[in-house]
This record gives C-alpha cells, sequence and structure tokens, in this order.
C-alpha cells in the first residue's frame, strides 16, 4: 500500500488524484492532504476518503475544520504543509499546490526522504538549480505528473541519455491558438478560461492562453531530462493527442500518446514503472482521430514563449522574476485589473528592471520572488 500525501487537493490535479486512489484503494491511500481557501471542496473530498492530516492555509478555516471534525488533525499554513509533507507514513508526495508556494514544502519533502511526483512546476522553473542536488543528495525519485514531462519521462524508458537529440514539448495553443496578435488586444477572462483541450484551475488555464505555461514547462524540462535549451523544441499540437516526444541521434522519435486525461500521468507517477488500468479512461481511436496537425509557434505572437526561453538561458535568478512576475500580473487578469496582452508586457519589463544574481539561495529567491510581484503591482499602481 502506497501512502500519499497530496498537496492542493481541491485543484483539478487534487481531485483528479483523488478519483485515481478511489479507483484503485487497494494500491494506494491519502494519509494527509492539503487546501487553499475551496474549504467546500475539501469537506466534498473528506466524505469521499477518510484523511486523518489535513493542512488549510488560514487558521480561521482550521479552528472552524477543528470545531465540526474533532477526530481529525488540522494544520495551516506553510508550516502545516511542511509537517503534513514530511509525516513518517507518508511514501510519496503529490505537489498540487499553484506557484512559487510550492516550493518549501517540496524541499523539505525531499529532505525527509520522500519520493515526489511534481504538478508544481514552478518548483524546478524557480529554484531547479537547488532542487536536482538534493533529490542526488536523499536519493528519492523525482516522478514528473504535468502530461508532457510524463510523455518524455515515459519516452525516455530504456534509453540511453547521451542517444538524446532533442526533446519536442507539444502544446495545444491555449484558448487563443488562432487568433492574431491584433486581435488578442481585448479578449475577455471568460475567452481565456475556455481551454479547447484540457479541464485545468484558472491561473494554469490563462498561462496556457498566453504560452507562458509551455514556457515554464520548457524550463522545467530542461532540469528533469538535463538537456540545453537549444534541444528543447516547442510544437503547437491542437489535438493534444501527442503530449510529447524525444528525438534520438539516429533520428528515431518516441513519442507517448492518448486521449487528454490527466489521470494517466498522477496514475503513472504512482504505479512507476508499472501501469495499471485507468478506470473510466478512454482509449485512443487514431482512425477516428484521422488527422493530426503540428506548427512551430511564432515567438513574435507568442512574445510569452520568448521570455520564457530568454529567462531560462539566463538562468540564476532571472526564472523566478518571470515566474514571480507572471504569477501577480496572471492575478491581475483574473480579477479585471490589466488586459490579456498587458502580462507579458509587465513580465518582460520586470525581467528588464531586475539585477540578475548568479546562484541565488532560497532566502534570495523568497526575496525575488516579492520584489517581482510587487514590482508588477507598481507598474500598475495597485501597490
Amino acid at each position: 500500500m502506497k501512502k500519499i500525501c497530496v498537496l492542493g487537493v481541491t485543484g483539478s490535479i487534487g481531485t483528479q488524484t483523488v478519483d485515481v486512489v478511489k479507483n484503485h484503494g487497494d494500491e494506494f491511500e491519502i494519509v494527509a492532504m492539503s487546501a487553499g481557501h475551496n474549504i467546500q471542496v475539501l469537506e466534498d473530498i473528506m466524505t469521499q476518503i477518510t484523511v486523518q492530516h489535513i493542512c488549510v492555509q488560514d487558521k480561521h478555516d482550521k479552528l472552524y475544520l477543528e470545531g465540526k471534525y474533532p477526530h481529525i488533525h488540522f494544520y495551516d499554513g506553510v508550516d502545516g504543509l511542511i509537517q503534513i509533507a514530511t509525516l513518517k507514513d507518508v511514501d510519496i508526495v503529490l505537489n498540487a499546490i499553484v506557484g512559487f508556494a510550492g516550493l518549501l514544502p517540496t524541499m523539505k519533502a525531499i529532505q525527509a526522504h520522500k519520493d515526489i511526483a511534481l504538478a508544481n512546476k514552478e518548483t524546478l522553473v524557480v529554484a531547479g538549480h537547488l532542487i536536482i542536488p538534493l533529490i542526488k543528495e536523499y536519493h528519492v525519485n523525482l516522478l514528473p505528473v504535468d502530461s508532457e514531462h510524463s510523455a518524455i519521462f515515459q519516452s525516455l524508458n530504456g534509453e540511453h541519455h547521451q542517444d538524446i537529440s532533442k526533446i519536442i514539448l507539444t502544446a495545444s495553443g491555449g484558448s487563443f491558438r488562432d487568433k492574431t496578435r491584433a486581435e488578442l488586444e481585448n479578449v475577455t477572462i471568460e475567452q481565456a478560461l475556455k481551454h479547447p483541450n484540457w479541464s485545468m484551475g484558472a491561473k494554469i488555464t490563462i498561462d496556457s492562453a498566453t504560452l507562458f505555461n509551455k514556457g515554464l514547462e520548457v524550463m522545467e524540462a530542461k532540469w528533469l531530462f538535463g538537456v540545453d535549451y537549444d534541444n528543447i523544441e516547442v510544437l503547437i499540437h491542437p489535438e493534444s493527442i501527442i503530449h510529447s516526444m524525444v528525438e534520438y541521434q539516429d533520428t528515431s522519435v518516441i513519442a507517448q500518446l492518448g486521449t487528454p486525461d490527466m489521470r494517466l500521468p498522477i496514475q503513472y507517477a504512482f504505479t512507476y514503472p508499472r501501469r495499471f488500468p485507468l478506470i473510466g479512461g478512454k482509449k485512443l481511436s487514431l482512425s477516428e482521430i484521422g488527422t493530426l496537425h503540428f506548427y512551430k509557434p511564432d515567438f513574435e505572437r507568442f512574445k510569452a514563449l520568448e521570455l520564457a526561453y530568454k529567462a531560462g538561458r539566463l538562468g540564476g535568478s532571472m526564472p523566478c522574476v518571470l515566474n514571480g512576475a507572471n504569477e501577480q500580473a496572471n492575478s491581475l487578469f483574473l480579477n479585471q485589473k490589466i488586459k490579456f496582452l498587458d502580462i507579458e508586457r509587465l513580465v518582460e519589463e520586470a525581467m528588464n528592471a531586475h539585477e540578475w544574481i548568479d546562484n541565488p539561495s532560497l532566502e534570495q529567491l523568497i526575496e525575488i520572488d516579492e520584489w517581482a510581484r510587487q514590482y508588477v503591482l507598481n507598474r500598475v499602481g495597485e501597490d
């Protein structure tokens, strides 16, 4: 029985993780989980599975839950996340927290010798230079949960790293993949949140529309698979059937295909190196689909992707700036404070204003993240 801690259980990845665990109750058990502010969804999950250790973001919610469920251990805040992620009973921590907030619990879980199923791409984007050495030092597994990185991980099985020619990350193109840059000037939040293929949370869906999400995945791939940015290619693939590919030096290309279903990479992170039936999963029929399409992204049209490559190549503190500024700008757009194209403009301005640091410590990263967010707020008069 593999015992799991789910950080971010009320989000899209978290709720699908609950589904996976319920479908394989003889193999997996969630022994700890965390939620942000969505207490209603958390309480619904608590009716589906019995979990003894639960962390929430605010102390007020903790006090409410303690009064209602006296038999459960409740925690709150960042300290609470660290407590549940490092519990003795936990075998693997699935980190589905969105954003920079997922970094510290991941680091502490690694140091507690827990395997990591990573859906929080920001952990590696911001601090890959700290995380990868920790993974090696504590001899734990780092298992990707993003569909693209899981596909690459699967396509590398049994192969030699030195034989890799390049990694090909596929991208749906998001809600606005067929719009020109001029047409993006006045798009609405409602339009941005209508992703054509995937069901995701609001922040990630907006990131998908700007292509910042794909840019973060490029940076994550660099750390996960130890490849240079020159050897990471992005292809727009509207059907989202090929989840990513690896090209080898003999010109072979190995890919992982499947219908869009995030439960598959979640489950594979738990079952690796085995494969279990995906209960309720839809099998792929290429004859029904008929045709798959691919095209290179236009970096002038998808400015966010260009910024991500630039930040990744600069390394050091710059990915942290890009991530923090994007998180803040994304939130401002969702709160109707800025326009859609202002997101990438603000991120670029923050990058240009930042004084680059070569090898930032954890403490410096925390300060840089706060600086980037405040810079964006100041630029739009929200300070």
